[in-house]
């Protein structure tokens, strides 16, 4: 077997790991956005298993993708992604190993016609954008919002508890998830820590546990008879707790004292040795944790023509990748914004599936602050009236957040003349309640891109008897006033522990942003509306 042949089948059956432990060292005042040294390489090494799964010799390797697509590196992607800290960590590597300089919001900003840049929030949100050499004051911003979470459990304030010789992790939920999907899963943790240094700093480090360390388990049906008539209703909060290991039995007076002692721990002292096993610190100097429970099973290709994607987080972490991927390889050449007039940005926001009403979620005017930011930093001795409101008017912003594909099994669930299917392009998302904020006119002109472009668009609209989701859209819109149009990737099982998409789909997805960016300039102004 050829070793790259060997690497693609790896690739599809086995897990990435990302950085054991990313750290972000400082003083006291946390710095997220430091760059630790390991991720300032282009091409950081992969670490594949050097055993193969078991297989006939006459089995055809499954295809990545074809030449041109980025299927495969939006696989990477998603097994470096875990969470939305290490999808935010993953894509500052990528962008700077692109040539995107690192701003820090806390800093005044020095930006020049033809530069790229970039900050983060948090760790969990970020912003990216490309300046055209030919761009004067009042010029627009072209826009892809998405966002890097996806509804998960995630470990309570005091997670530790015990029963009938369990010890159990106690989770909260997170957004609206098919909470049903996650039982009987390979489970485990990632997330982000605060350790204390040697020196009395404190470092924000990055963690994923890769082997499964916690499990869901069901209910036998044979103590269960009415589970598959009735439905399974699991109680989220008695029913929903991960076993994290057997307690073990005390043998003498001073260990029973130690479990007591233990018992009043926030967390339970086996898994806190886990976390520190892997950080490579005492547990003592754990000072704080933020961690989501994951699935441990790697995204890959499947079905009978490897068409599909299998993953968890496909919402919304393919259109974080696809948006992303667009920006860096629509200004990857030295002439790419010679004869760019806008400002071209990615918007990757945090919290979306609660809300968005966080400071690192597209609720907060992160995304505005930066934009008055850059107009004011090239305005340079510019005294004219209105250059930020100006530039608005010229924007354009596309909301990109995975679709509702139709279900072969569940096909009265959509609306006769709207089923987007898989494969087919990407979905424009239409609500005349303002759910999603496509107007006739930005959506003329995105199906316009695709259709110039010759890429394929579709059309969804909820029905009339259904209740209908949101976006970031109609909260970017509102806030200043942007035009914007909502649109993704179709997909099913949306909101499972484990989604599909279809991999044609995300080769498109990425066209179509990056043509966005390299042509709806030349689109929209010869459109006229308000005049």
């Amino acid at each position: 077997m050829k070793m790259a042949a060997i690497t693609r089948l790896q690739l599809l059956h086995h897990p990435f790991p990302i950085l054991k432990a990313c750290t972000f060292p400082h003083s006291f005042n946390l710095n997220f956005n430091f760059i630790p040294p390991n991720l300032h390489h282009a091409t950081r090494p992969r670490k594949f298993s050097t055993t193969l799964p078991l297989c006939s010799n006459s089995d055809p390797i499954p295809e990545v993708g074809s030449k041109g697509s980025i299927v495969g590196d939006l696989l990477d992607y998603l097994n470096e992604s875990w969470t939305h800290f290490h999808a935010t960590a993953e894509a500052k590597r990528q962008l700077i190993a692109a040539g995107f300089h690192l701003l820090n919001e806390n800093d005044e900003w020095d930006l020049k016609p033809g530069g790229r840049y970039f900050f983060t929030r948090n760790m969990s949100s970020l912003v990216a954008f490309a300046i055209g050499e030919k761009y004067t004051v009042g010029n627009g911003f072209h826009v892809i919002a998405a966002h890097t979470d996806s509804p998960c459990l995630k470990l309570k304030p005091k997670s530790a508890s015990s029963k009938s010789g369990y010890l159990m992790v106690n989770v909260q939920t997170y957004g609206s998830g098919l909470w049903h999907t996650w039982f009987d899963r390979d489970l485990s943790v990632a997330g982000r820590v605060i350790v204390r240094g040697s020196d009395g700093s404190f470092m924000h480090k990055l963690v994923k546990i890769k082997r499964p360390l916690l499990r869901v388990p069901t209910l036998a049906i044979h103590l269960d008879r009415t589970v598959n008539k009735d439905g399974f209703k699991p109680n989220l909060e008695s029913h929903l707790i991960p076993l994290l290991s057997t307690k073990l039995e005390e043998t003498s007076s001073e260990s029973k004292e130690k479990s007591t002692s233990s018992s009043k721990a926030a967390h339970h002292p086996q898994f806190m040795q886990v976390l520190s096993d892997e950080l490579n610190c005492d547990v003592d100097d754990i000072m704080s944790i933020e961690l989501n429970v994951c699935d441990t099973q790697p995204s890959c290709l499947g079905g009978g023509n490897n068409e599909f994607i299998f993953s968890g987080r496909l919402d919304n972490l393919a259109s974080s990748y696809c948006a992303l991927r667009a920006l860096i390889d629509s200004c990857k050449s030295s002439g790419d914004l010679s004869s760019e007039h806008a400002i071209r940005m990615v918007a990757l926001f945090d919290n979306e599936e609660v809300g968005s009403d966080s400071v690192q979620g597209a609720g907060a005017p992160t995304m505005f602050q930066a934009m008055r930011r850059i107009v004011s930093c090239l305005a340079n001795e510019y005294i004219g009236e209105g250059a930020f409101e100006r530039a608005i008017r010229h924007s354009f912003l596309v909301s990109a957040d995975m679709a509702h594909g139709v279900h072969p099994n569940f096909m009265d669930k959509h609306e006769e003349h709207h089923r987007p299917e898989l494969q087919k392009g990407l979905v424009i998302k239409h609500n005349a309640n303002q759910r999603y904020a496509t107007s006739g006119v930005t959506a003329f002109l995105f199906k316009e891109i695709g259709k110039i472009h010759n890429l394929p668009t579709q059309e969804f609209v909820v029905r009339n008897d259904m209740g209908c989701g949101s976006t970031i859209g109609p909260i970017l819109a509102t806030g200043v006033g942007i035009r914007t149009v909502d649109c993704g990737i179709a997909q099913l099982s949306m909101h499972s522990v484990r989604e599909i998409c279809g991999k044609e789909d995300v080769d498109i997805a990425y066209k179509h942003f990056k043509a966005f960016y390299q042509t709806f300039s030349s689109i929209d102004k010869k459109l006229q509306v308000d005049f």
